[in-house]
C-alpha cells in the first residue's frame, strides 16, 4: 500500500529514525505504524534501540496519591543526566506512569522479572483449563503459549495498555519519549499501597476511580 508522508512524520517522531528508513520499515508494515515501529527497534533504527545501551542513573523518584488517600504509588524512573531529569517533559511522564500503576496495578515491571515458579504454575492452569475446554493434546502447548501473553499483558507495566491512551502500551509510550527527549529512559521500579489492602474489605474498582479523577 501506498505510504503517505504524515505516516512518515509520525513515525519518525515517535521513533527518531530517518525518513527513508521509517518510509521502508512502513511499506514492510503495509502501513501500520505500530509495527512499522517493532521492526525499526529489530533492526537498531529508532532511537529507543539506539539509546538502549546508555547508562541512565539521574531522574526521579515520582508519587501518585489518589483522591481520598485510598491508593500511594512511588514509581523510580531513571534518564542519563540530571538536567532532563527536572524538564518538565519528563516529569510529566513520570508522574503519568505513577497513575498508571496506581489505576492498571501491574505487578512486574517487565516479563523478565516474573519468577520462573509464578510462570509455570500460570502455565499449568492456562494447560488445565484447555484440557477441560477439550482442546486435542497437540495443540494445547501452543494454545497456553498464545494466552500467557495475555498473562504479561495484565501483569507487566511494560506491556499494559496506557489508561490514558489504551491505543499504545506502557513500553511504545516510553519509546516515544525517548525519541522526543534523546536520552535513554528505564522505568526501573514501583511500589504501590492500596489502603486496607490484604484486609477483608468491599471491593472496589480503583482503575476505574482513577481515571474518573483524571478526566475532571
Amino acid at each position: 500500500m501506498a505510504v503517505t508522508a504524515a505516516q512518515v512524520k509520525e513515525l519518525r517522531e515517535k521513533t527518531g529514525a530517518g525518513m527513508l528508513d521509517c518510509k521502508k520499515a512502513l511499506e514492510e508494515a503495509n502501513g501500520d505504524i505500530t509495527k512499522a515501529g517493532e521492526l525499526l527497534r529489530e533492526k537498531g533504527l529508532s532511537a529507543a534501540a539506539n539509546k538502549a545501551g546508555r547508562i541512565a542513573t539521574e531522574g526521579a523518584v515520582e508519587s501518585y496519591i489518589h483522591a481520598g488517600g485510598k491508593v500511594g504509588v512511588l514509581v523510580e524512573i531513571n534518564c542519563e543526566t540530571d538536567f532532563v531529569g527536572k524538564t518538565e517533559q519528563f516529569r510529566t511522564f513520570c508522574r503519568d506512569i505513577a497513575m498508571h500503576i496506581a489505576a492498571a496495578n501491574p505487578t512486574y515491571v517487565r516479563r523478565e522479572e516474573v519468577p520462573t515458579e509464578a510462570l509455570e504454575k500460570e502455565k499449568e492452569i492456562l494447560r488445565n483449563q484447555a484440557l477441560n475446554e477439550g482442546k486435542p493434546e497437540k495443540i494445547i502447548d501452543k494454545m497456553v503459549e498464545g494466552r500467557i501473553g495475555k498473562y504479561y499483558e495484565e501483569f507487566c507495566l511494560m506491556e499494559q495498555q496506557f489508561v490514558k491512551d489504551p491505543d499504545k502500551t506502557i513500553d511504545q509510550l516510553l519509546n516515544e519519549k525517548i525519541a522526543a527527549i534523546g536520552e535513554n529512559i528505564s522505568i526501573r521500579r514501583f511500589v504501590r499501597f492500596g489502603l486496607g489492602e490484604g484486609l477483608e474489605k468491599k471491593q472496589e474498582n480503583f482503575a476505574e476511580e482513577v481515571m474518573s479523577q483524571v478526566k475532571l
